[in-house]
């Protein structure tokens, strides 16, 4: 296949995500909550829509132009995530329109997500049956790409390590409030804290508030995500957590659904939100420079902070939108 095979296949992938029937997605949601308890339809449907934002012609020719794509096929192998539904979509996405082969462990909780988007990929395209293998052990690849841990990413760098690599560790993503947003800034906030109920690296899982800040004034904007409590392994964590906080007598606030505990610590407990205040932006921009290497994106109210993104729209990755700001695309075009 060329360049321009391989685009009209995922464009046509796209199109069949778009237009997949009420029970076609029906299906998908009972075999994949089957895999995994934490997938429900909601998270299923916007890992879908993520996926099929930028499965365009038009996206992809612009994306693909940037990279001199030749005829050369490597074995690529990934190591996929299963925190949330089809992660490790963009990195075989990457590995398939360069004309690479990718050799995919699949994480045991995302299997069946991943496998229906590979063979509708097949559907469309016989030849992607060549390019794509599953396995349960990686050997004889030409370069992996390995998603876990801190701990398992020591493992991937020791095991890995005479191949060319990107080995990913924990990252998470962190929320800058100023006092001025409004209702509807925090509403959006709140999506980038309970979509995925928080499992995914671009989840925020902390804020930064002013000095003075009233949390009130955003436990109230975000009350409309109450639902997330009637999740068993959601509220499971919640009482897990609140009871520890109040067996240690360790200061909270509590709405009922989300924890907030004041902590100098960036990734926090499914069902907690860490918060820090700060004085200065001068003050706020030296830690954040502390910490950019845990850091995999920041929100704002309309993306005012250089670099961070407009409430709402962490969950939102665009094609150039790469994991730990490695470019995977020119990662491969090295090889």
């Amino acid at each position: 296949m060329n360049i321009q095979q391989r685009i009209e296949a995922f464009s046509e992938l796209g199109n069949k995500i778009r237009n997949i029937s009420e029970k076609e997605f029906e299906n998908l949601c009972i075999h994949a909550k089957n895999n995994n308890s934490w997938f429900v339809e909601s998270s299923i449907q916007h890992a879908l829509n993520g996926i099929n934002q930028f499965l365009t012609k038009s996206d992809l020719e612009r994306w693909t132009s940037k990279y001199s794509l030749d005829n050369t096929s490597k074995t690529i192998g990934i190591v996929m995530a299963g925190n949330i539904p089809l992660v490790g979509f963009h990195d075989l996405l990457c590995i398939l329109i360069s004309g690479h082969k990718a050799m995919v462990k699949v994480s045991s909780q995302d299997e069946y997500l991943m496998k229906h988007i590979c063979n509708l990929l097949i559907e469309l395209n016989s030849e992607f049956k060549k390019q794509i293998t599953f396995v349960d052990r990686l050997a004889n690849m030409d370069a992996i790409i390995a998603t876990g841990s801190d701990n398992t990413s020591r493992y991937f760098e020791y095991y890995f390590s005479k191949y060319p690599n990107i080995i990913r560790r924990n990252r998470t993503s962190v929320g800058i409030l100023t006092g001025e947003e409004a209702e509807d800034d925090l509403k959006s906030l709140g999506d980038d804290i309970f979509t995925y109920f928080g499992l995914g690296c671009r989840n925020v899982s902390k804020i930064f508030i002013p000095k003075g800040y009233d949390l009130n004034t955003f436990f109230g904007a975000i009350e409309q995500f109450n639902e997330v409590r009637h999740h068993h392994k959601y509220n499971n964590n919640y009482e897990y957590n609140k009871s520890i906080y109040l067996v240690n007598n360790e200061k909270h606030l509590d709405n009922g659904f989300l924890l907030l505990k004041e902590s100098p610590d960036l990734v926090s407990p499914i069902s907690v939100l860490y918060y820090e205040y700060y004085e200065t932006d001068k003050a706020l921009k030296l830690t954040l420079d502390k910490q950019v290497e845990k850091v995999q994106c920041i929100v704002s109210k309309k993306g005012f902070l250089t670099g961070s993104l407009p409430f709402g729209q962490a969950q939102s990755p665009g094609l150039d939108d790469y994991a730990d700001n490695v470019d995977t695309m020119k990662f491969l075009e090295s090889l």
